[in-house]
């Protein structure tokens, strides 16, 4: 016969086995991967939603960084939950065709967006088409950002159809775009980027679209919201709040602007949503 001290181990041993995997068993069932690339307008989004899904759903949300082509192929593999930064009709299209029938479009969560080609004010020209004959000005460098964003493909048919050869796209990154631009725009030097439309470059200096009479860069493009297949059955109440997830260009710019001046995306997002109860509640209720 066991003493009664070795039968309460084993019993508070046991108990403790069985309390751990009921709570470990469903762990999945609250946690979240949504994927962003490294733009601020992204980088702004993403951490709204997970600073909703933290605070107000008990989610636990890791956000994981990659570039654009990446977050549709990782959708459709289901390695990702999903993602609210695609650029859409044209932007990714490329990617969207490539994901098809394994990704689901939640449709647009910010219309109203623009990419092209930017200049700041001070620089003398008004379309792409004139970039060729003062491409020395510009140190026959377009200023671009990560490889595998839509807006690079964009740009190199831009040289290409505009005849614009002397000039070179140079690949990096957001934050290396923008240092380079504001270096360029403190020294009051010529520069050509690619850009987009919300970023808070164009509130902290004054630039212009170069214009694109062959429509290289497309039109109007929205920022969509796109989920893996079996979401909504998996995860309805995620599935619903991603859905209903929707802001105008004045929360993005606002967001964005609290994240330059603090350096700190999720504290960022989360303040917003303190200061914007009424909308955040509307993406959580609504029908």
């Amino acid at each position: 016969m066991r003493r009664p001290v070795e039968f309460l181990s084993c019993l508070f041993a046991g108990i403790f086995l069985i309390l751990f995997i009921a709570g470990t068993s469903g762990a999945g069932e609250k946690t979240v991967r949504i994927g962003y690339a490294q733009w601020s307008c992204a980088t702004a989004a993403s951490n709204v939603v997970k600073a909703v899904l933290e605070e107000k759903m008990g989610y636990d949300c890791q956000l994981v960084p990659m570039d654009a082509e990446a977050l549709w192929l990782s959708t459709a593999s289901k390695d990702i939950d999903g993602f609210v930064c695609a650029w859409l009709p044209g932007l990714h299209q490329y990617f969207y065709a490539k994901a098809g029938d394994h990704v689901v479009d939640l449709g647009p969560n910010l219309e109203g967006t623009k990419v092209g080609l930017v200049v700041p004010e001070y620089v003398p020209l008004d379309s792409i088409e004139a970039l060729g004959a003062h491409a020395g000005k510009f140190d026959n460098q377009i200023i671009g950002i990560d490889p595998g964003a839509g807006i690079m493909r964009f740009a190199k048919e831009a040289i290409k159809d505009y005849q614009i050869a002397n000039m070179t796209l140079v690949p990096g990154s957001g934050a290396a775009m923008t240092k380079v631009l504001r270096q360029k725009i403190k020294n009051r030097q010529w520069v050509v980027v690619t850009g987009w439309t919300p970023h808070w470059k164009f509130a902290r200096w004054d630039l212009k679209y170069l214009k694109d009479p062959k429509g290289v860069f497309g039109g109007s493009e929205s920022i969509h919201t796109v989920v893996r297949k079996d979401l909504e059955k998996e995860k309805p109440d995620l599935y619903r709040f991603l859905d209903h997830f929707s802001w105008q260009p004045d929360d993005i710019h606002q967001v964005m602007d609290m994240i330059q001046k603090s350096g700190r995306p999720y504290q960022s997002a989360v303040r917003w949503i303190k200061q914007n109860p009424d909308k955040v509640e509307s993406w959580l209720s609504g029908p």
